[in-house]
């Protein structure tokens, strides 16, 4: 097999042809075989090629087979693959000699993962059947699963399937980053040991979507929370040489003012102090202003202190969060040594605000205004648990989310609060849920299952897992269990039962005039919507008919009825005579939802292609 014949089948070789040459035997020219090119051009083309196509390659050219196998499936894992679970331990195994590790069944494995992962995504948008269960497949695959759904969640706009292929993605992903967000409250309810920052940037997990600001990611580390925190600590290095010899009081000032110079702690003076995305450790490290509560603010002060060798903690102060800065034993706050025996200095500081020195006779004055007794000072004013810190992290989202209104541009139908509030208040719900107060860890949770329950059978209905794997255990023996238990049973009968066919060639069906994928807005109250599914007449009971007052309107009850999916994501159920279709424009609020029932928008019909054909086959 010469150089030539190979090329012929395998095109990717085409930037190496420039290398081989003809050579000369007996006056005769002769074309240069593959087999004689150095070991490093044969090794940089199985570099070039797709990993896939490397077993061919071995069968072309034996010579191929005696190059560095170990070499090659390393570089391939840490090209083709960003994200891995923690049990495959990737940052060791990057770390070890190349020949310690098994890197072609490593590869393989990830192939293997992929591949079943997208088998399973299709499975997701071809039916409504089995929808829980196949996600559930794809979840069993942890954060291996992460790269293939991106992938799929960036799929072009011209694919047939473009809106359902990017919605079920991020909604299969959305689990995913729930799982390990999960995982790290779990842990700390266990007394493992997490760190503030961890902690709290597990609530970033429920928004963080396709978007940067994971818990860390392998091949490109200046995109992870635990980077961004690393990159600040260097910068301060490199701008305070000195810093390493400094006092610990020292210390603290030079980070504190770092910090708020470069806009990562404190709030705009200009903006909301409750705006929901302040309450987020990777949103407001990534924000181009401040958009810290002091909460947030003092854990970003705590994590870039530890890194540059300074001990910082979080106070546990009623209503504003300072941070505790402990000299070492041997050493005061302003560096001098100290007597054995002494006990341990430390300062309070406010991140928030400045980088002065709080004095803790000021902090003791604002607790006795309070009316807190003096006796209960010295908890108030001592280091507050990671756990007390996540619970107060998700009374802030709760917060925000209540004392926030809903703002929306008329044209665009787009909700202009961020991160989305619903993500951000089922963080909340599930932090709450996992670390409850610890004086009624039962009863505390449990004032939160309503909630959970219709968060996760009106938007997260892949996380049914999740409720049986850390909700269902946290209420044994109660009855909060069995409600649990019910309830996920009815999702996962509801989500293996075939749909009711209805189709339009039936007499009756002819009196239905609009179709599944139509746009319109409502004639009485102007909301955008659009019809997933129709009734040849009202099939609601005749309570929710009374209150609706169905039987008042001009053609009562005996016209079509049609269930509809609304731009603010509520589902509602509307009667033909209040259907205006005259609709020219689709927001793009409604645009991102529509793919949870059609699989793209078509501009010459003007109307979404639906993906609900097993249950509706003409339309």
């Amino acid at each position: 097999m010469n150089a030539h014949s190979c090329h012929a089948n395998h095109p990717t070789l085409h930037p190496f042809l420039n290398l081989v040459r003809k050579k000369r035997i007996n006056d005769i020219a002769m074309p240069l075989l593959l087999s004689d090119l150095p070991p490093e051009v044969l090794f940089q083309i199985l570099l070039s090629v797709p990993p896939a196509t490397i077993p061919t390659l071995q069968q072309v050219c034996r010579k191929f087979n005696s190059l560095s196998q170990p070499l090659l499936w390393r570089h391939h894992c840490q090209t083709q693959f960003t994200y891995w679970s923690p049990e495959h331990d990737i940052n060791a195994k990057y770390a070890q000699n190349t020949a310690e590790v098994d890197w072609k069944q490593l590869f393989r494995t990830r192939h293997l993962a992929d591949r079943a992962i997208s088998h399973e995504l299709r499975g997701i948008l071809a039916s409504q059947t089995g929808r829980i269960e196949r996600a559930q497949r794809i979840l069993t695959h942890g954060y291996d699963a992460k790269d293939t759904l991106l992938r799929h969640l960036g799929v072009g706009d011209d694919a047939d399937d473009v809106l359902a292929r990017r919605y079920y993605s991020d909604a299969v992903l959305g689990a995913v980053h729930r799982t390990r967000a999960i995982e790290e409250w779990v842990k700390l309810r266990e007394g493992q040991p997490v760190s503030l920052e961890r902690a709290l940037a597990a609530f970033d997990q429920f928004v963080l979507h396709e978007r940067k600001g994971d818990f860390e990611e392998v091949s490109k580390m200046e995109l992870s929370i635990s980077a961004h925190l690393d990159n600040i600590a260097q910068s301060i290095r490199l701008q305070h040489a000195e810093i390493s010899e400094a006092s610990p009081q020292k210390k603290a000032e030079l980070i504190a003012s770092y910090l708020l110079s470069q806009k990562l702690t404190g709030v705009e003076e200009d903006s909301q102090y409750h705006n929901l995305q302040n309450s987020f450790i990777g949103l407001a490290l990534q924000s181009n202003g401040r958009a810290a509560l002091p909460l947030i603010s003092v854990a970003i002060f705590c994590a870039v202190s530890k890194k540059l060798g300074l001990h910082a903690e979080p106070c546990g102060f009623p209503f504003h969060i300072y941070a505790i800065v402990m000299a070492p034993e041997s050493q005061g706050v302003d560096g001098r040594l100290v007597q054995d025996g002494s006990a341990r200095q430390q300062l309070y500081l406010d991140p928030f605000r400045s980088n002065k020195i709080v004095e803790k006779s000021d902090l003791e004055a604002q607790l006795k205004a309070m009316g807190i007794a003096s006796i209960e000072h010295e908890a108030h004013l001592s280091v507050a648990s990671t756990v007390d810190m996540v619970r107060r992290t998700a009374r802030n989202i709760v917060a925000a989310i209540q004392n926030t209104r809903h703002v929306y541009d008329v044209s665009t139908s787009v909700e202009t609060i961020f991160p989305e509030s619903d993500g951000a208040l089922y963080s909340a719900l599930w932090a709450l849920l996992v670390l409850p107060e610890e004086s009624a860890p039962r009863l505390a949770g449990a004032r939160y299952l309503p909630y959970m329950l219709d968060n996760v059978e009106k938007q997260f209905s892949m996380d049914v897992s999740l409720i049986e794997r850390y909700a269902i255990p946290l209420f044994q023996g109660s009855h909060h269990q069995e409600q649990l238990r019910n309830t996920i049973r009815v999702m996962r009968r509801g989500d293996l039962m075939p749909k009711t066919i209805k189709p339009r060639d039936r007499e009756s069906s002819q009196s239905v005039r609009f179709k599944v994928g139509q746009v319109f807005r409502h004639k009485r109250y102007s909301y955008q919507g659009v019809i997933t599914g129709w009734d040849v007449e009202c099939a609601a009971g005749e309570t929710w008919m009374s209150q609706m007052g169905v039987d008042r309107l001009s053609r009562g009850r005996h016209q079509s009825f049609y269930h509809v999916l609304v731009e603010d994501k509520s589902v509602r159920y509307v009667a033909e005579e209040n259907i205006d279709d005259a609709l020219l424009h689709v927001g793009t609020s409604l645009m991102s939802l529509a793919g949870r029932h059609f699989k793209r928008w078509d501009e010459n019909s003007k109307m979404f292609i639906s993906n609900i054909r097993d249950e509706y086959p003409d339309d």
